[in-house]
C-alpha cells in the first residue's frame, strides 16, 4: 500500500490538516486543498442523506483510476481521509489509528482550539510513526 495523502476536515468542512507521504499526486496550492475538503465534505452531507434507511454515515470510499479516498467519520463529524493506491486494503485500521492519535494529542492539547488548524509538535510525530514520510 502506497499512502498518498492524510487530511483531517473539521465538521464544518475546513481542512485543519493536510500532509503528503508519498510522491503520485498533483501538487495542489493551498486554497486548492481547502477547495477539495469542502467539496468532499459536501458530497459526504449529501451522501448521509441519500441512503433509504436513513441510517448511512455518508460515502466511505471513494475509488479512482489510480488512488483510492477512503474517509472516517468521528461522532463529533471530524472526517479524517486517507489517499491511498488502489492496491490498499487496511485503510479503516490505520485512519482508526490516526483518530486515536487524535485524540491524545490533539484534543487533550489545552493550547489547541477546537475546529481550528491542527498546530501539534507531537500528532505529526504520531503520524509520523503511522505513516512515514517526512
Amino acid at each position: 500500500m502506497v499512502t498518498y495523502s492524510l487530511w483531517v476536515i473539521n465538521k464544518a468542512g475546513g481542512l485543519v490538516y493536510q500532509r503528503n507521504f508519498a510522491d503520485g499526486l498533483a501538487q495542489l496550492s493551498s486554497n486548492e486543498y481547502l477547495v477539495l475538503a469542502g467539496t468532499l465534505h459536501g458530497i459526504h452531507a449529501i451522501t448521509s442523506r441519500l441512503s433509504p434507511t436513513g441510517t448511512s454515515s455518508g460515502v466511505q470510499v471513494i475509488e479512482g483510476e489510480t488512488l483510492k479516498i477512503t474517509i472516517f467519520l468521528t461522532l463529533t463529524g471530524t472526517k479524517f481521509v486517507l489517499v491511498t493506491s488502489l492496491a490498499d486494503q487496511n485503510s479503516e485500521p490505520v485512519l482508526r489509528k490516526v483518530y486515536e492519535a487524535y485524540a491524545d494529542t490533539v484534543m487533550k492539547n489545552p493550547f489547541q482550539t477546537p475546529e481550528m488548524p491542527i498546530r501539534t509538535d507531537n500528532f505529526d510525530l504520531r503520524i509520523s510513526t503511522l505513516l512515514g514520510g517526512s
